[in-house]
């Protein structure tokens, strides 16, 4: 699916979502959440390819592999916290909303670590 479709899938649901949430608020958050799945899973190609790309770059500059899964895993921790978070805003829960970027962001530094392990080697080494 083009972007354009998933932007106009977008705002079609956020459109649905603000007219049910004048009767239900809480039907409205469930329709969110419809919408978010629906876009995720056709935007999930997309990461795909950009996966592809970053270990073809890897190759041609003769990283490992090893240094790029904390790359990767630290962007889907990211757009995860962020969804998770934006959905805690729209069901009126800030306090849970600023409770899941704080866990995102230290999962990320957790996932984030063994690259710095790789770091400190490769300064050790040149030292």
């Amino acid at each position: 699916m083009e972007w354009t479709a998933l932007a106009g899938l977008g705002a079609a649901a956020a459109l649905c979502a603000l007219v049910v949430k004048q009767r239900s608020p809480e039907l409205a958050v469930l329709v969110s959440l419809a919408a978010c799945a629906v876009l995720l899973t056709r935007t999930l190609p997309l990461f795909e390819t950009v996966r592809e790309r970053m270990e073809a770059l890897a190759d041609q500059a003769g990283l490992a592999p090893a240094v790029l899964a904390p790359v990767g895993k630290t962007v889907g921790l990211a757009v995860v916290t962020k969804l998770a978070a934006s959905l805690c805003r729209d069901a009126g829960e800030g306090s849970v909303a600023a409770f899941v970027e704080l866990a995102g962001s230290a999962a990320a530094v957790v996932v984030a670590l063994p690259l710095l392990d790789m770091v400190l080697k490769l300064v050790e080494d040149l030292l």
